[in-house]
């Protein structure tokens, strides 16, 4: 007997069954022993037919999803909700988003339904009176998905509040960000991408 080998006996394992450094023994069935190849670098060992077998392993999700800010102010009318509107994306994978048409929206594309984390910040410019909001709304309905309310502060001082929330969204399904304010007069929702923005990340099916 070679050192380091199986003895070849009748009814045994054959010393040549592995060939190649690697190589794993397996049983084709219950008395007989079989040779499985050595993979390929990244493969891992899975389960076919019954019997190991190597395979390369899916690939991880691919992120989907949407950011969005407004270059200019928007006007807010007093105790109005009043859409915000987005000219300027930071990311747009899947076509979330159009800068030309329904600019307030970020609606769910063909094979994209699923569950989304949901973002939005709204900055209102200084004012001492009243209160400011933001809130999700989904298919332009007036129920708010969330929102988020703040007293006025000093009238040198931005008012921000923000609003996040996760949902299910079917295709075809929209996401807006509207403000609320009651300082009286018309106020300005600040513009610029750390100031007003519409986020959607998509988290899986």
């Amino acid at each position: 007997m070679t050192a380091g080998r199986i003895p070849s006996i009748e009814g045994g394992i054959q010393p040549t069954l592995l060939s190649t450094t690697g190589d794993i023994m397996y049983a084709s069935s219950a008395s007989n022993p079989a040779r499985l190849a050595i993979g390929s670098s990244a493969q891992v060992l899975t389960v076919s037919g019954g019997i190991p077998a190597w395979a390369t392993p899916a690939s991880g999700v691919t992120f989907a999803g949407v950011s969005l800010y407004n270059s200019t102010t928007v006007s807010a009318a007093n105790a109005t909700l009043t859409t915000m509107t987005f000219d300027s994306e930071l990311f747009d994978t899947d076509a979330y988003h159009s800068t030309a048409t329904n600019t307030g929206r970020i609606t769910i594309p063909a094979g994209k339904a699923g569950y989304y984390l949901l973002y939005g910040q709204i900055t209102f410019l200084a004012s001492s009176t009243g209160m400011r909001q933001a809130s999700l709304h989904k298919n332009g309905s007036a129920n708010e998905l969330t929102i988020d309310g703040l007293p006025n502060s000093a009238s040198s001082v931005n008012d921000n509040p923000e609003v996040t929330s996760i949902q299910y969204l079917a295709v075809a399904d929209y996401i807006e960000i509207k403000g609320y304010q009651t300082s009286g007069g018309a106020l300005n929702m600040r513009g610029a991408v750390y100031y007003t923005s519409l986020m959607a990340q998509y988290l899986g099916a």
